[in-house]
């Protein structure tokens, strides 16, 4: 599956444009990992748990709109943006989109001598 966040891809055309496609997630934070970070945070620097929990909902977002795109005959995802709401104190919701499309390989002739 090819994602991008352009509206084309280099070397291939269009055959279809299937529609929008999303994957979601909504993760939170356990109650030690709040105050460990909220320690953290007094201290200053990068909360390395928020770091891989972000990176980790991002990842499962992703997937799930591959997996969403190949369900709907899609062979590649242009234009994919990732989005994130606070739900209440201790929750986010993480969401990848984008076009889901069918595309082919153009066959580009050779220069002429």
């Amino acid at each position: 599956m090819i994602v991008t966040t352009t509206e084309n891809i280099p070397g291939t055309k269009v055959v279809k444009t299937i529609g929008q496609v999303f994957g979601l997630t909504v993760r939170s934070r356990s109650i030690g990992g709040n105050i460990a970070a909220g320690l953290k945070s007094l201290a200053g620097g990068e909360i390395g748990s928020y770091v891989k929990l972000n990176e980790d909902a991002r990842r499962q977002a992703l997937d799930r709109m591959v997996q969403n795109a190949t369900a709907m005959g899609a062979n590649a995802v242009t234009m994919m943006r990732f989005d994130s709401t606070e739900m209440g104190k201790s929750m986010s919701e993480i969401v990848a989109y984008g076009t889901a499309q069918v595309v082919e390989s153009v066959s580009t002739p050779p220069p002429a001598s």
